[in-house]
């Protein structure tokens, strides 16, 4: 077992080693191994925090961390979201596997060709596109003009992320490729927006042209697919694992029916929000697109805050986010579901470029909620944006009940 295997456990390699390293999944959960402490974490960040990276930030490969132990972390968190039998756990579990994996080939992209070339933890572009059987099926752009930045995914609910610098169509890092339309079809949804909807695509020859930031997008739908494949499974009663993890189950079940803030703050405040959020929104209101990292961060922030679908689509009028792709990514997000998915962590805006620290408010709060709360807190007056919104609306409603009575006069 190595790191990548680790690092990337669903990849068939990863399942290999499992196999080859013959080691009984029974065993280590009778033993209370690290493995399944791991897995507990895992499948619990994966439902709060949309990762299922180690809290500690240790990863094999980067520290003297067990690379067995994480590696075999991943068929037990799988047995864990099983064990749960949550069809939003599942969801988010998978999400979050996938998330967290495409964070990691991000940085392994960014990685020079040299160090990779000495590095076995490292992937390529190319090898994350042989492992889903999409090599013959996606290749570079190279119409596009060299020097071209990245595009960004669109404005729907996919939590892809936002690159680094870009580079033209040409070298290891082209900024445009082409996808056949049948697996766009299959990893691609019309649900993340206007954007994504093949009749707004470039199509040639039964290809679809994508920036190198969607074509992430839609690999990353394809980790969270063969994440969730076979979940949840029946486990055999002769094993003894289920009434292993009996203890650890339940404490996953009572995440799935707690929020993760007890209380929302219950207010709209714009004139209070985080600066990394406040950013964002002047990003759409200036109609540049966000991309899906950004989109993901603010709906979820918005949410967060106690907002309805109907809220943010009203908040969001005339900015670049469409209706159609707030509601979806809104009403994904909402408890409703079985579980909330909160905002990303300042750690991990930051590491998709959207949070700077601004005046060192990470020292304040880890999370844009948080520090949104203690703002609150500290408000020595509050406007809540919603009751000038409803004051707009009961003044039009008077003001046509006025003209109605004029007509009939």
């Amino acid at each position: 077992m190595d790191a990548l295997d680790a690092k990337y456990p669903f990849f068939a390699s990863a399942r290999e080693a499992v196999a080859a390293a013959a080691v009984s999944l029974p065993e280590l959960v009778a033993a209370d191994a690290p493995a399944v402490e791991r897995a507990r974490e895992r499948v619990e960040r994966a439902l709060l925090e949309g990762t299922v990276a180690s809290e500690s930030g240790a990863f094999p490969g980067e520290s003297a961390y067990d690379t067995q132990a994480e590696l075999l972390s991943y068929p037990i968190a799988r047995i864990l979201v099983s064990l749960l039998d949550s069809d939003p756990a599942i969801e988010k579990y998978a999400a979050a596997e996938a998330a967290t994996a495409m964070e990691r080939v991000r940085r392994d992209l960014e990685t020079d060709d040299e160090l990779r070339s000495v590095s076995s933890a490292t992937v390529a572009l190319d090898d994350l596109l042989a492992e889903f059987e999409l090599a013959d099926a996606v290749r570079p752009d190279l119409t596009s003009p060299a020097g071209a930045g990245r595009g960004a995914a669109g404005s729907g609910g996919r939590a892809a992320g936002g690159g680094a610098g870009a580079a033209g169509n040409t070298g290891r890092d082209p900024a445009h490729y082409r996808i056949d339309v049948g697996p766009y079809l299959r990893l691609t949804s019309p649900e993340w927006g206007d954007s994504w909807r093949l009749v707004n695509r470039a199509l040639a020859d039964g290809a679809v042209r994508v920036s190198r930031e969607e074509l992430l997008a839609a690999l990353e739908a394809a980790v969270a697919e063969r994440v969730a494949e076979g979940l949840p499974f029946e486990l055999a009663a002769d094993e003894g694992i289920g009434e292993a993890l009996e203890s650890r189950v339940a404490d996953l079940r009572r995440l799935l029916s707690e929020r993760t803030y007890t209380e929302p703050p219950d207010v709209v405040a714009p004139a209070l929000f985080p600066p990394c959020m406040t950013n964002l929104i002047e990003k759409a209101e200036r109609d540049v697109e966000l991309s899906a990292a950004e989109s993901f961060a603010l709906m979820a922030f918005l949410v967060g805050i106690g907002m309805t679908p109907d809220e943010v689509v009203a908040f969001c009028t005339d900015t670049s986010l469409d209706a159609e792709g707030i509601r979806y990514q809104t009403e994904y997000l909402t408890d409703e579901r079985g579980t909330q998915y909160p905002p990303p962590t300042c750690e991990t805006l930051a590491n998709y470029g959207i949070c700077h620290n601004e005046d060192d408010h990470m020292q304040v709060a880890a999370d844009p909620l948080s520090y949104y709360e203690k703002r609150v807190a500290a408000a020595d007056e509050v406007t809540d944006w919603r009751a000038g919104r409803e004051t707009e609306a009961t003044d039009e409603a008077e003001a046509t009940d006025e003209a109605d009575e004029t007509s009939e006069a």
